[in-house]
């Protein structure tokens, strides 16, 4: 026993394969036609639903159902077999559906009937028309042609022998007009600048004639003209961009008066921004600031201010009218100042010290004596204690060889009036 695969990929046993058909959903009764193709399958597949339908080698559609056979309507009859006499017409109808004996009966299928064919001896064709223009207006080589109608009936078309159609070499007594052609481009001009602005962009341009040929004047009709332009203009987009110089804006407002009194300034601005200076141009000339003056019609507050302190006062005893001249009895000086020039409101001067006091011993020109270590003489001008004589003084005195005053040595006597002996006085501290 062999086993083989079909072409729809069954297997078949014993050497025999069941037919392989399209399957259908289903079946156009009216149409006769299988529709919506399923795929090839065995036909004992395909009809195990009986609503499927089924196209085998043959052709034919076929349902899968129990349903009678369903013929479709007759066709029309055909032209009479002779052009000319007793003749034979015929129509036809098919069979859709399961095959039954009357369907395989050709006398229910084709349908006879006698006819007299059209006698076509005085039928064919008809008069030639008119030629039709010749193909060119100018020149030749031009074309023209006619044609003629079969009139016969359809059954007698085969009377009308020969071409439809007649071609024949026609020309004008007319000159042809040369229409114009461009000459090539011409190489591009130089660049209308140097250099690319913002306003004006440089430009080149090229040209061509219209004379490779020219149109022609003296044909009827006159040749055309060349299409396009006969200059072409390019930007010089690649040149560096131009120096821009600058220029100046407007001037702004002036701005209000900076003081609230008497005279200031007040000022207006302009920018120099029209344009602005740029790929090395040059700036604006002249200046972006001007001034006014303005005036505020009120005084303005003056602030005190103090005067320079005033002499030291006579060194006199603070407590009573005791007389301490050429004593070594502390004494009080004083001096002043005053806050000065203040008007309209201003400000006191800072501070409270309208007063100044110190300590001071009357001994100015009380001279007894005061000797150093090398011997010389000076005369005592002044004592002056920080706070108290128990502080470190500080005593001026004038040297006997000049009128000049100097600081004391470390180490000074001196006898004065009211002091027991003499007394060493340490200077400096």
């Amino acid at each position: 026993m062999s086993v083989y695969v079909c072409a729809c990929l069954s297997l078949c046993m014993s050497g025999m394969c069941a037919e392989c058909v399209q399957c259908f959903a289903r079946l156009d009764l009216v149409l006769g036609q299988c529709d919506e193709e399923l795929g090839e399958v065995e036909e004992e597949d395909c009809c195990q639903n009986s609503q499927y339908s089924y196209q085998a080698t043959d052709g034919v559609c076929r349902s899968c159902g129990s349903v009678p056979p369903v013929w479709s309507p007759w066709s029309p009859w055909s032209h009479c077999n002779v052009l000319c006499g007793a003749g034979v017409t015929q129509r036809n109808r098919k069979c859709f559906g399961i095959g039954v004996s009357e369907c395989e009966n050709p006398k229910v299928t084709l349908q006879t009937k006698p006819c007299n064919g059209t006698c076509c001896e005085d039928k064919g064709w008809g008069l030639w028309l008119i030629w039709s223009p010749c193909s060119v207006t100018c020149g030749g080589g031009g074309v023209r042609r006619r044609e003629r109608v079969c009139s016969s009936p359809p059954e007698c078309r085969s009377a009308c022998t020969g071409p439809s159609e007649e071609r024949d070499a026609c020309a004008t007594h007319t000159t042809c007009p040369v229409h114009g052609s461009w000459s090539s481009w011409s190489g591009w001009s130089q660049c209308s600048d140097s250099c690319n602005s913002d306003v004006i962009v440089p430009n080149r341009e090229r040209g061509r004639s219209c004379s490779s040929p020219a149109p022609s004047n003296d044909t009827v009709p006159p040749g055309n003209s060349c299409p396009g332009d006969e200059i072409q203009v390019q930007n010089c987009s690649e040149l560096p961009t131009c120096p821009v110089d600058g220029g100046w804006g407007s001037w702004s407002p002036f701005s209000s008066c900076p003081v609230t009194c008497g005279v200031g300034l007040q000022e207006s601005l302009r920018g120099c921004d029209n344009p602005a200076p740029k790929s090395g141009g040059r700036p604006c000339p002249g200046e972006g600031r001007r001034t006014s003056i303005c005036q505020i019609k009120s005084h303005c507050p003056v602030d005190g201010q103090w005067s320079e302190w005033s002499q030291w006062k006579e060194c006199k005893y603070p407590f009573g009218d005791r007389n301490i001249r050429c004593k070594m009895l502390g004494g009080s000086q004083i001096r002043d100042r005053h806050c000065r020039h203040r008007a309209h409101n201003g400000s006191m001067c800072s501070g409270n010290d309208l007063m100044e006091r110190r300590v001071c011993y009357d001994v100015t020109g009380c001279y007894r004596g005061c000797s150093i270590s090398d011997s010389t003489l000076y005369s005592v001008d002044y004592i002056i204690l920080d706070d108290s004589i128990y502080n470190t003084s500080i005593i001026q005195i004038k040297a006997a060889s000049s009128d000049e005053w100097v600081l004391a040595p470390l180490r000074l006597s001196c006898g004065l009036e009211g002091i027991g002996g003499e007394q060493w006085w340490r200077v400096g501290g």
